[in-house]
């Protein structure tokens, strides 16, 4: 394991309300599932900005990756589970990644981690998975350099995508809570 991957599983282990939601997900015995974006995000910006008071995501992005149930209902299914069980935690959003490059006009993604490569921004595509084993997981396509480095920059298909890139990136407003967050547009 390199160093910025530990650091990122030794922050996530040592934080216990993301452990938990760890162990929640888990226990839903999702196929290649995934929680990431703000989630991951919020959290490593906040320990290397030295924020005392956590940001809390906007949604708490749960991926999976299930070719066999490609019904919309199923997500909403384990949206409405995982409510009741941590209402606290802000929106659950959960996607079959199996589906879901027909909505953002993809080549059908192979995995988890391959849907992960699409998405638009270098800091934002890093997801983490709590294994059997207690062991975390990565799932990080385009690295860790810039997620730990406050830095954001578009990934190949957020050049592609340049416009959606900018308007996510305008919408977000990251350097007003990351004064530290350099941004290339």
């Amino acid at each position: 394991m390199d160093e910025a991957t530990r650091r990122l599983t030794d922050l996530i282990a040592a934080d216990r309300g993301a452990m938990a939601i760890l162990c929640t997900l888990r226990d839903l015995k999702l196929n290649d599932w995934a929680i990431g974006a703000g989630f991951v995000r919020n959290r490593v910006w906040d320990a290397v900005s030295g924020h005392r008071t956590p940001t809390v995501p906007g949604d708490t992005d749960v991926l999976y990756y299930d070719a066999g149930d490609l019904r919309p209902e199923t997500e909403t299914t384990l949206e409405a589970r995982l409510r009741a069980v941590m209402p606290d935690v802000p929106p659950w959003s959960v996607t079959n990644q199996a589906r879901m490059h027909t909505e953002n006009g993809d080549r059908p993604y192979t995995s988890t981690t391959d849907a992960l490569w699409f998405w638009l921004e270098t800091p934002t595509c890093v997801a983490v998975r709590l294994e059997r084993d207690e062991t975390i997981t990565v799932l990080a396509p385009h690295g860790l350099d810039d997620l730990f480095g406050l830095h954001v920059r578009p990934t190949p298909n957020g050049r592609t995508r340049i416009e959606a890139y900018r308007a996510r990136i305008q919408a977000k407003n990251w350097p007003a809570r990351w004064p530290g967050v350099s941004i290339e547009m």
